[in-house]
């Protein structure tokens, strides 16, 4: 199984904000729409950071409420790991265990493709063995 079957099954939509937006900003559309990352894009759509629910997290211990008029770029993680549609899912899972994040970009032409979750992966993982167990089950009661 691939990113490019999690991303037919999902879609390709990621939510996305630009580097010198307020953290403030990155904030409500984090709660708005119930999810834990977004990708930093530049006009073009190249991704310039990523930006999660632990990087405020950790600048709001650090500094206090006031960082929320801060900019998403002095906040962000500007080294994004990023993946593409022929990475398998074991792939993916070991790149997140590897890099301990939740969230990997997909980029394809150099440009922000969609995104995978752990939940996206786990998700897929459980359908996998689900059906190779279903396949076992059958070929046994066939044999």
């Amino acid at each position: 199984m691939t990113v490019k079957a999690i991303l037919e099954a999902k879609g390709h939509d990621v939510f996305t904000l630009g580097p010198n937006e307020k953290l403030a900003e990155a904030v409500r559309i984090l709660a708005d729409h119930r999810i834990g990352a977004l990708v930093v894009t530049n006009g073009d759509q190249r991704i310039v950071g990523i930006l999660s629910e632990r990087d405020i997290v950790r600048v709001l211990a650090k500094e206090g409420v006031g960082a929320l008029e801060q900019t998403v770029r002095a906040v962000m993680t500007p080294k994004v790991n990023i993946c593409n549609e022929h990475h398998t899912v074991n792939e993916v899972m070991e790149i997140m265990t590897r890099g301990r994040f939740r969230h990997l970009p997909v980029e394809k032409n150099g440009r922000l493709d969609g995104i995978v979750s752990i939940g996206d992966v786990v998700k897929r993982r459980i359908e996998d063995v689900e059906r190779e167990a279903e396949e076992i089950r059958a070929y046994i009661a066939t044999a």
